[in-house]
């Protein structure tokens, strides 16, 4: 049975968004804790976190900056977390490996090739910011080559395996998808596959119907039933490109790493206003939203109970 229900993943804050950009991005371990603890409330099975610096809110994937939501998270909550190893993609992929590699979680992102990662873009709305460190990261993106190597994703997983973790595969174009069936013919990852389809980023595939069937087929074709398919999209089209996969029997990931809004001009205030809004998409088609137990039945994960925090 739990695998006919949704589930709902919620990226908390991660690494793209800047403090600026919205009063509501969580930066503080306190806030990330909390908006964490509150999509969990409204129905998300999975949390997917990032850190960040309190004092400024750059992006920090120190393993110390992970432990105090971590524990809070645990103690308070059944929900399944999901560690981010993309970290920042100014980061080399030792840095983004070592929370994952100390916590153990029972899932782990991981980024299935290099891109171009365009974030400038977005100097085009924000004009003033309040740390000086937000505008250089965004005008650096015009150079910008997120690196994810063959080296690479074989180094997170050779580190990550031993402990049980299972994988987010973050797949932003169709070679993603070929690379991620490389590594599942060489062993190195077992099924099923929880595959994170990504539209919309400059850089990756784009947000169109036709792009989200085109790697869904392209999925079919490699994985059969081997893998579980979500998606995600950002900026505004996050709701359409969810509601569109629910129907299709995917899951689906929301939260203000993805999108800052939650209508036409209109900031999420929490990330829980963005799981509820999916939510009652889901429900509006007749479909059932995962518990984090009926996630760790569909996904084969190792439980709450293995991770290391």
């Amino acid at each position: 049975m739990a695998a006919k229900k949704v589930i709902i993943s919620c990226a908390i804050t991660g690494s793209i968004h800047t403090p600026s950009m919205s009063p509501h991005l969580p930066v503080t371990p306190d806030d990330i804790a909390k908006s964490a603890l509150g999509a969990a409330e409204a129905g998300a099975a999975i949390v997917h976190l990032h850190a960040r610096d309190p004092k400024d809110g750059r992006p920090d994937q120190s393993p110390e900056a992970f432990e105090p939501f971590l524990k809070v998270i645990k103690q308070a909550s059944n929900v399944v977390v999901n560690l981010t190893t993309g970290g920042s993609p100014y980061m080399p992929v030792e840095e983004r490996v070592r929370p994952a590699e100390r916590w153990k979680p029972e899932v782990a992102s991981l980024n299935m090739g290099s891109m171009n990662f365009g974030l400038f873009p977005m100097l085009k709305r924000y004009k003033e910011f309040q740390y000086d460190w937000e505008q250089p990261m965004l005008e650096g993106s015009h150079d910008l080559v997120f690196r994810n190597s063959f080296k690479d994703i074989r180094y997170a997983l050779e580190t990550l395996n031993p402990s049980g973790a299972r994988y987010e595969f973050e797949c932003y174009d169709t070679s993603h998808l070929h690379n991620l069936h490389y590594f599942w013919k060489e062993g190195l990852v077992n099924g099923p596959l929880f595959i994170q389809t990504c539209f919309g980023l400059l850089g990756g595939i784009g947000s169109h119907p036709d792009e989200v069937m085109h790697m869904k087929r392209t999925a079919d074709r490699l994985f059969g039933d081997q893998y579980r398919w979500s998606v995600l999209a950002a900026g505004a089209a996050q709701m359409k490109v969810a509601a569109m996969a629910a129907a299709m029997g995917g899951h689906v990931r929301v939260g203000l790493e993805d999108s800052l809004w939650l209508d036409k001009g209109k900031l999420a205030k929490t990330n829980a206003d963005q799981v509820m809004r999916v939510r009652q998409i889901i429900e509006g088609l007749g479909l059932e939203v995962a518990s984090p137990d009926e996630a760790r039945e569909i996904l084969a994960l190792k439980g709450g109970d293995k991770v290391g925090f």
